[in-house]
């Protein structure tokens, strides 16, 4: 009798291609941290020092865990089902939200107070109640995902991806085309052609190298196409600083209902989206349980509020495409544990001097493009029409963005502004249409699925929800402030919208009947 031993375990940790999904999604978070060190300085007046000693240790513990958790999730799936190729779902600050965050919330509150420790507890505030909206959130997610059909899901989701990931950083690298375009041209090469690099070489390192490296030769030559971030390198061990009393006492003020109109649409964008993003993960071949999934988002984001985070954390958007390159869990725990190591040690203000960002945003242009691709891939086609529409209102909010931008820079506000636009530009329909997006995205596509299938009953039931929420401003109510639009939620939130969805949904009615009808008088 003789003995063989497999040293090999069938279900490795670690493969190839987790190599180059860790680059894709450490990149990702690292753009959200930098973003914060940046934004919290100029638009909350937060020191760098109390950045790094405060806000980022939190940060990396709740995306740590979250990595952790997620990794752990497609392990037992993959253990369960006796596949290999299962992938992690992503896992990381929301790049909306954290603006949201940042210029409906705190930067007002600074504004107004010019008071930094306050402005970050009601920053603290935002996120647990955010993180607890999530965990309830966990319960009817199900119910939810059952009753929705998959072009809404997924054309929401693909037009979060067109516009503010794929589209922004694509001005980004043109705007800087020797250091970004090359990069952005090698990953595409890489993922979209499929081509295998010498060595085996992960073509997300070898295209992020090749930036970085152009950016400093050049600069070293005399062509300064970008410059070096001038605030001090801050190194250290920051460990996070618990502020659970601060935040109980402040749940029971009148804080938390000034800013709920903000809270609770990005408490249920993230619900929303990570409904979207495990629909996503599902198409690509990868069902996790909604609930954990779910369950596990709002603990997290919860306990980062406690750690001294404003942001909180979520499901990412971008599976298939971190599965396109071959990731599997290997990389979530790879980018939990970097960017843990860079949040607590105070690395993140030296990567900020050393990597240029057009050199990395190829990969999330590429994230952009696989999921908005997908959302037309993996419906029957009859639906793409449903798809397409439901892209709409994401074009929306992206336009009212790059409006308020352009403002903005030429030192004005749209407040001010408003009056003067006339019909070159409805702003008052931009507006509108940005106001809750993501539901309003569902809600479209969903109606236009049923019609295309002649199902009037279940989207006279749609037309109906678009009803009640723009009837009590979840969707499309806003008031417009000096400091910013801002969401609405009251009755009436915007009237004129129930009124017309009301007539839309007595159409459909009048369609249903109809069709009984001419069903009716068919011969058999």
């Amino acid at each position: 009798m003789s003995w063989k031993f497999n040293l090999k375990p069938p279900f490795s940790w670690m493969v190839r291609g987790d190599i180059d999904g860790f680059f894709g999604l450490f990149i990702d978070n690292l753009l959200q941290l930098m973003l914060i060190v940046v934004l919290c300085q100029t638009a909350c007046g937060f020191p760098l020092a109390f950045i790094v000693g405060r806000i980022l240790p939190g940060a990396a513990l709740s995306i740590l865990l979250g990595n952790f958790f997620y990794a752990w999730q497609a392990r037992k799936l993959s253990l369960k089902t006796g596949r290999k190729d299962v992938t992690a779902l992503p896992y990381g600050i929301n790049t909306i939200s954290l603006l949201a965050f940042i210029f409906l919330i705190m930067a007002p509150v600074y504004h107004e107070t010019g008071n930094v420790d306050f402005t970050w507890k009601v920053g603290l505030l935002a996120c647990l109640l955010s993180g607890l909206f999530e965990i309830g959130g966990a319960f009817f997610g199900d119910w939810l995902k059952r009753h929705t059909p998959r072009a809404a899901l997924l054309s929401a989701l693909a037009g979060v991806a067109l516009t503010f990931i794929a589209m922004g950083f694509t001005f980004q690298i043109f705007s800087s085309p020797i250091i970004g375009l090359v990069p952005m041209v090698m990953i595409l090469s890489t993922y979209a052609g499929r081509i295998k690099l010498p060595l085996g070489l992960p073509g997300g390192l070898v295209a992020v190298t090749i930036g970085v490296g152009g950016a400093w030769i050049l600069k070293w030559m005399g062509w300064n196409f970008f410059s070096v971030p001038s605030e001090p390198i801050q190194m250290g061990f920051f460990v996070p600083k618990p502020v659970f009393m601060d935040l109980v006492k402040m749940i029971w003020g009148p804080i938390g209902l000034t800013y709920l109109s903000v809270i609770f649409p990005m408490a249920l964008f993230n619900v929303l989206g990570s409904l979207q993003n495990l629909e996503s993960a599902e198409a690509a071949g990868d069902k996790f349980e909604t609930r954990p999934s779910l369950l596990a988002n709002g603990i997290v984001g919860s306990l980062a509020a406690f750690l001294g985070s404003p942001f909180p954390t979520t499901i990412y958007i971008g599976h298939p495409g971190w599965k396109a390159m071959g990731a599997r869990y290997g990389y979530s725990i790879l980018n939990g544990v970097v960017i843990a190591l860079l949040c607590l040690t105070g690395g993140l203000t030296t990567v900020l001097k050393i990597i240029p960002l057009e050199a990395t945003l190829g990969i999330l242009v590429w994230i952009g493009i696989v999921i908005t691709a997908q959302a037309f891939q993996e419906v029957p086609p009859k639906h793409a029409l449903a798809v397409a529409f439901g892209l709409i209102p994401s074009l929306g909010a992206w336009a009212l963005h790059l409006i308020q931008t352009t403002l903005r820079a030429a030192g004005t506000t749209l407040f001010d502004s408003f009056g003067k636009f006339g019909s070159d530009i409805y702003i008052h329909g931009v507006i509108s249409l940005s106001q809750g997006f993501l539901l309003s995205s569902m809600i479209l596509a969903a109606i236009l699925v049923f019609i295309i299938d002649r199902q009037f009953e279940k989207a006279v039931a749609w037309a109906l929800a678009a009803t009640f929420l723009s009837t009590f401003g979840f969707i499309h109510a806003y008031i417009l402030s000096p400091a910013g639009v801002e969401n609405k939620i009251i009755f009436p939130g915007a009237p004129d919208f129930g009124v017309a969805y009301f007539l839309c949904t007595l159409i459909l009615i009048g369609l249903y009947y109809f069709k009984a009808a001419r069903n009716r008088n068919l011969p058999e």
